[in-house]
């Protein structure tokens, strides 16, 4: 339980962080938006708004803790989400990139599942 309380804060605290620094620049017509569900363990960040070209709503980096671990299944942030966990102490072995097929993921870093 202690874990996942700790896991929790650093994914809020890093999305919030993202979403207060996207936020302060000019606008672009578009905010982004943080969505913290801790009953279901998923986490987001979403750019919304009206650009030229229409309506946007891009999933900028989705996060779901299962099985003890961090489920990247979407990352488009610039330093990238796992590197931001590497800083903070987790281990290579408690993240995994959901986002990549699972065949391939043997072949990164991280735990595979």
């Amino acid at each position: 339980m202690e874990n996942l309380i700790h896991y929790q804060h650093l994914i809020k605290q890093f999305m919030s962080q993202f979403a207060e620094i996207v936020n302060s620049q000019p606008s672009s017509g578009t905010k982004m938006v943080t969505i913290f569900d801790d009953q279901h363990q998923q986490y987001m960040l979403l750019n919304m708004g009206w650009s030229q070209n229409g309506h946007i709503h891009h999933t900028t980096l989705h996060v779901y803790l299962r099985d003890g671990k961090f489920w990247i299944e979407e990352d488009w942030t610039e330093k990238g989400f796992a590197n931001y966990l590497l800083e903070q102490g987790v281990s290579r072995g408690e993240i995994v990139l959901a986002f990549q097929p699972p065949q391939l993921r043997p072949l990164t870093d991280f735990a595979v599942a």
